[in-house]
C-alpha cells in the first residue's frame, strides 16, 4: 500500500507561478472554505461571501507570482485578499446604492421559506449585529479580528502577512476585545428595544 505525500503550499505554489491550473484547483479545494468564511464573516452575507471567495481566487490566480506564502502557507496571503476584496465589494455597494435611492421602490410578496433560507438568513442578521458592532473597531484592530479571531491565523503568521511586529498584532487584537467588550453589551441592548 502506498502512502502519497500531500505537496506542501509552497510545493503547490511553484506549479502555481508556472502557470499550473492543476495545482491551483488543489489549493482551492485546500482553503476555499477558510476564505468562504472569512468573507461571511467580513460581510454578514452568504451569497457576497460566494462573491468574494470567487473574487479571491481569481485575484489570486492574476497575482499568483506575486504570492507571499507566510510559513509555508498561502492561506495568510489568501485571507488578506479576500480582506481586500471586501473592501472593494463594500465601495461598490456604496456605489449602488446611492443609484438605487433614486429607483422607486418595488413590491416584494411573501413566499413559504425553506428552513436553509431561514437559517441562513437568522446567520445573516446575526453577523450583521456583529458586524455593526466590529465596524466601530479602528480599521488596524477590524483586520486583526479577522484574521486571528474569525479565521484562525497565528499571530506570527498574520504579523508575517501584514508587513508588522507579531508585537503589534497582539496588541490590536487586545485592544480589539476590550472595545467589543465595552460595546457589544450596549449593542445587544439597542437591539432588545
Amino acid at each position: 500500500m502506498t502512502h502519497q505525500v500531500r505537496p506542501s503550499d509552497e510545493e503547490l505554489w511553484s506549479s502555481i507561478a508556472a502557470g499550473d491550473e492543476t495545482a491551483f484547483g488543489r489549493i482551492f479545494d485546500r482553503y476555499s472554505r477558510p476564505v468562504y468564511n472569512h468573507a461571511f464573516r467580513l460581510t454578514g452575507s452568504w451569497s457576497t461571501a460566494e462573491d468574494i471567495t470567487q473574487a479571491t481566487f481569481l485575484v489570486a490566480w492574476r497575482r499568483r507570482r506575486d504570492a507571499r506564502l507566510v510559513d509555508g502557507s498561502a492561506l495568510p496571503w489568501l485571507l488578506v485578499v479576500a480582506t481586500n476584496a471586501v473592501r472593494s465589494e463594500w465601495r461598490s455597494a456604496r456605489r449602488w446604492l446611492a443609484l438605487l435611492r433614486r429607483l422607486p421602490a418595488e413590491r416584494h410578496t411573501d413566499g413559504d421559506l425553506a428552513e436553509e433560507v431561514a437559517a441562513r438568513l437568522d446567520d445573516e442578521r446575526r453577523m450583521t449585529e456583529v458586524l455593526e458592532v466590529v465596524r466601530q473597531l479602528p480599521p488596524a484592530e477590524r483586520e486583526a479580528v479577522a484574521l486571528c479571531l474569525w479565521s484562525g491565523v497565528s499571530y506570527p503568521d498574520a504579523a508575517a502577512v501584514l508587513g508588522i511586529s507579531e508585537v503589534a498584532v497582539r496588541s490590536r487584537v487586545s485592544r480589539a476585545r476590550s472595545r467589543l467588550t465595552r460595546l457589544m453589551p450596549e449593542q445587544i441592548q439597542e437591539g432588545k428595544r
